[in-house]
């Protein structure tokens, strides 16, 4: 998920992202796996984005979830709007071209499908967590699922990288990581020849969550690097494209800046499936009290993480929005608005 929110550029002027071989975090040697977290980390503060091979999720399963995603986007509307998201109970099915707005007036040419953690406890659901709408589209959860489960354990391997690059005990951030609000989107963008060639795909934004697993099947994305410069990310085969969000950023007190990126009017027909990897609902997002200097004050807000996924949920899609205003819904205690979180936006000289 995402915010319109910009960084100061403390990154370097990359011209292409850094890409990092993870296989030794998965290595029984500590040695090894600091050795691979410190590449991973490098890499996090030199430009907040990556690709990161090595990363151990089967490619069966990423074809899998690509053909199945593929076939399901070929329906007919009518067909696809039978699972609308407005219809679940906890923010889960078809989301149709128009229903997110992340800067108001705005639309942002694509569909997408949401898919979160599937937590099948009633008794423990919550707004943004709880058990998935799945399609009766054949094979749809099989494939999707299967996906979703390995790259949430691909998360929690580099939660263990970057707690190590930061210097911290391996499991300082998977402690909090059992349930997460984890979402998985499956995003299709239309080719069409005669869109506005200023037409987003999406626009520029940072991610709310500590970091997003993103496989994307075609070019489109960029990113802005420290000279203020766009930079185009090309597909690299086999690799999976990571980048630093707003959760991070404060966890690891500015050491990891979230980096803006965009998605311009695509050439082609492109799949985009990010997993944005968040910790537990109930947990207090501040930066690890031992990353702050001895006797400085934090320059960032403590705020509850599921809420606050929830909170810029509610400010974006249309049919909560609607919920809203009818009083039906309200937004948690002490809820930020948009493009609001981390740190300053981006200056004007560098927006797109």
């Amino acid at each position: 998920m995402a915010s319109d929110l910009g960084k100061p550029n403390s990154h370097t002027a990359f011209k292409s992202l850094p890409l990092v071989d993870i296989s030794g975090l998965y290595a029984d040697d500590l040695t090894v796996r600091q050795h691979t977290a410190e590449q991973l980390g490098q890499a996090a503060r030199d430009a907040g984005f990556l690709y990161v091979t090595g990363h151990g999720v089967p490619q069966a399963l990423i074809d899998g979830l690509v053909t199945r995603s593929r076939a399901y986007f070929e329906q007919p509307l009518a067909a696809k709007m039978a699972d609308y998201i407005g219809l679940s109970s906890n923010h889960s099915g078809y989301v149709p071209e128009g229903e997110e707005q992340f800067v108001e007036g705005t639309v942002d040419h694509k569909e997408a499908y949401d898919v979160g953690f599937d937590l099948q406890q009633p008794e423990r659901r919550r707004p943004m967590l709880g058990a998935n709408k799945w399609p009766a589209f054949p094979g749809f959860k099989e494939d999707i699922k299967a996906y979703y489960d390995a790259a949430l354990a691909l998360s929690n391997r580099l939660f263990r990288g970057f707690a190590l690059a930061l210097g911290l005990a391996e499991d300082a951030f998977t402690r909090y990581v059992s349930t997460p609000p984890s979402q998985l989107r499956l995003i299709h963008y239309p080719y069409n020849p005669d869109a506005p060639v200023d037409r987003p795909g999406i626009g520029a934004h940072t991610d709310y969550e500590c970091f997003t697993i993103l496989l994307p099947t075609a070019p489109g994305l960029q990113v802005l690097n420290g000279a203020g410069e766009w930079i185009e990310v090309p597909l690299v085969p086999g690799a999976v494209v990571i980048n630093i969000g707003d959760m991070m950023e404060v966890l690891s007190n500015g050491a990891f800046v979230a980096t803006s990126h965009r998605v311009r009017k695509v050439a082609e027909e492109r799949y985009a499936f990010p997993l944005f990897c968040a910790c537990d609902y109930d947990t207090l997002i501040e930066p690890v009290p031992s990353l702050l200097e001895p006797g400085a004050q934090s320059r960032y807000t403590p705020v509850c993480c599921g809420e606050h996924l929830y909170a810029q949920t509610l400010q974006t899609f249309s049919y909560l929005k609607k919920r809203l205003a009818s009083g039906e819904l309200q937004l948690p205690d002490g809820a930020k608005g948009l493009s609001s979180f981390g740190y300053q936006n981006t200056p004007a000289e560098q927006r797109p």
